[in-house]
């Protein structure tokens, strides 16, 4: 059993990821932000875990559009965040970058991509730089279930077995691969076992136990840069929102969205501290600390100067 305080610790990242996501839903609504935005409630155990298990220092994830929880979970400064989704000079890509397209090399995040899968080799190509460079750096790639399909992600596992490369694979298995539901894309839906078909290990976690997620992430790192190469991780979970802000989701089911919201992973991890003695005052007071710190972040972010037009063709070429 972890010690309370490293609960907590999860709990604060989990509730800063979902505190953003939720002002990123009244901005959007707003028209403060514009354009497609996905988000990743319910998901927040498998980007606190993982990154707490990675040195970020080091370590690259490449995650998919679905970014925001990935890069404040790296320690990105939710201001930087808001401000580049708000497209303001401030932004932590100057406002070029937006929701889907956005990077944070300092904070170990190397930039999301809308091509779905197209992470994979990506990571790929970083954990072959790292058997050069000494730098005992860990790739991890991040993305859906959908993307299981692609065949960039086929090319990218085979070539990271065939050079036994530093890349952890993880899933994110939300049930459903855009509107469809992964049962009804794959003949055998237990997505780990294809790590076997290439010669390295697989293996199914709980992606709503952000512990349960360190655990496993920590022990594919530590595996990765002893040599051993490879792991696919399949993170079960379940998004509590659409798959993107104003899908209606007449794809689910009759009581699918009232059992995932029965099971994400911030009340589940709440009602274990409870168990564990931990005050609801002190819960609360985390919670209303955090929402404090996202309310400041995106006020200021929207009082901050819209990134110049003029700059567009600035960054395009070294």
């Amino acid at each position: 059993m972890p010690e309370t305080a490293a609960l907590l610790a999860h709990l604060e990242s989990m509730w800063r990821i979902r505190s953003f996501e939720e002002e990123v839903t009244r901005l959007r609504a707003t028209g403060d932000i514009v354009g497609s935005v996905h988000l990743c409630n319910g998901q927040e155990a498998i980007y606190t875990g993982a990154c707490a298990a990675l040195d970020l220092t080091r370590d690259a994830v490449f995650p998919t559009y679905r970014g925001h929880g990935w890069t404040l979970a790296c320690g990105a400064p939710p201001h930087a965040l808001f401000a580049e989704l708000l497209g303001r000079a401030t932004g932590i890509n100057g406002g070029r970058g937006g929701s889907a397209y956005l990077t944070a090399p300092g904070y170990g995040m190397y930039g999301e991509n809308s091509i779905v899968g197209a992470g994979a080799p990506i990571a790929a190509g970083a954990a072959l730089a790292a058997t050069f460079d000494g730098s005992g750096r860990v790739a991890l790639a991040a993305f859906g279930d959908g993307a299981m399909n692609q065949g960039a992600v086929h090319e990218a596992m085979n070539f990271a077995a065939v050079r036994s490369l530093p890349v952890i694979f993880l899933v994110e298995n939300n049930h459903y691969s855009e509107l469809t539901p992964i049962a009804d894309m794959v003949r055998v839906d237990r997505l780990f076992k294809r790590a076997s078909a290439y010669g390295f290990p697989g293996a199914r976690i709980d992606g709503n136990d952000p512990e349960a997620v360190r655990q496993a992430v920590a022990e594919a790192a530590r595996r990765a840069r002893s040599g051993a190469g490879p792991v696919l991780l399949e993170a079960m979970t379940q998004r509590i929102v659409g798959h993107y802000i104003g899908d209606a989701q007449h794809y689910r089911p009759a009581g699918d969205l009232d059992a995932a919201l029965a099971a994400e992973p911030i009340g589940r991890l709440t009602r274990e501290l409870l168990a564990l003695g931990v005050d609801r005052s002190e819960l609360d007071e985390l919670t209303a600390r955090v929402d404090r710190e996202i309310a400041d972040a995106a006020a200021r972010a929207l009082a901050d100067p819209l990134a110049d037009p003029s700059t567009v063709l600035e960054h395009l070429y070294a």
